[in-house]
């Protein structure tokens, strides 16, 4: 019999994280600011424009170095 190959699904932890803060602020559980409630959001976001960034970077330098200009 062949196996099933199946794919994730689910919101995963950040979904959960902004699920949760955002019931607290919605319950006045938590004073935070609506930027720390959508956090988990945009954190990661932010994360991977950073590596991409950096990796632009790393290989601009490589291409210098390497005399490609």
């Amino acid at each position: 019999m062949a196996e099933k190959k199946t794919s994730p699904s689910g919101l995963g932890l950040p979904g959960v994280l902004f699920l949760i803060f955002l019931v607290l602020k919605l319950t006045d559980n938590i004073d935070w600011s609506w930027g720390w409630v959508f956090s988990p959001v945009w954190i990661p976001a932010v994360v991977a424009v950073v590596l991409v960034l950096v990796a632009g970077i790393v290989a601009l330098i490589n291409r210098m170095i390497d005399g490609g200009w």
